[in-house]
């Protein structure tokens, strides 16, 4: 089917925010967390991609979230598309999507992995009071927490949500957090291990996370991740 892009907005350097409606049909139905496969001829070759959809459903549109890899196949075509343009996708699918019954949450992201949270956390958070969400999302500078403005806004006005950017090359004056994710993985956890904690982001941080969780001896059923590349 193809999607039709309506507008964009940059949210940092190389990073950049898409709406996309598909006129076919009245509502594009997927659970947050799933995402769709963006299909185009690349210099004459089909290009497949996929891409976790960053918002939750409304109406026929769709939301994504990605970096331009100067070196990619695809994502310099799509950060060429002008509105109204269109373009193949295929989907949603995936499984990265919140597990039952509820439970109190940690999620760990780096770069555009908050892309599937976002659209998570913004259906679960305002309708389920009964359990805490804690976003650890790690990122080089601070000009780089995507949607930084939006989480704070969550985070003021719902007490069951708790927003930890965390920055590796954080400047002087940086009153937050520091380092990586991995080095306040525990102390958003608080000791406990009847949570379940989502990972999304570069493989090297999905795998550390993991075998950390499981050397605390988090059962593999309350790990939830999805790798990047």
């Amino acid at each position: 089917m193809l999607a039709r892009l309506i507008e964009t907005r940059d949210l940092a350097a190389q990073v950049r925010h898409f709406v996309f409606e598909i006129p076919e049909l009245e509502e594009f139905a997927f659970t947050p967390g799933q995402f769709v496969s963006c299909v185009a001829q690349v210099d004459g070759a089909p290009v497949t991609r996929a891409y976790s959809i960053a918002a939750p459903p409304s109406g026929n549109r769709f939301e994504l979230c990605l970096n331009r890899v100067p070196e990619g196949m695809f994502s310099p075509y799509l950060f060429d598309l002008e509105p109204g343009h269109t373009i193949e996708v295929k989907g949603p699918v995936g499984t990265f999507v919140w597990r039952d019954p509820p439970s109190d949450a940690v999620l760990v992201a780096t770069g555009t992995g908050i892309a599937p949270f976002r659209a998570m956390l913004q259906e679960r958070v305002p309708a389920d009071f009964g359990h805490r969400y804690t976003l650890l999302f790690g990122v080089r500078y601070e000009s780089g927490i995507l949607y930084r403005e939006e989480f704070e806004a969550m985070q003021r006005q719902y007490p069951n949500f708790r927003f930890w950017p965390t920055l590796s090359r954080g400047t002087p004056d940086w009153p937050g957090r520091r380092g990586h994710v991995q080095e306040h993985l525990f102390e958003a956890t608080g000791g406990r291990q009847d949570l379940r904690v989502y990972i999304c982001g570069l493989k090297a941080m999905v795998d550390e996370v993991r075998a950390m969780l499981k050397e605390a001896g988090f059962d593999r059923r309350q790990i939830v991740y999805e790798k990047y590349d």
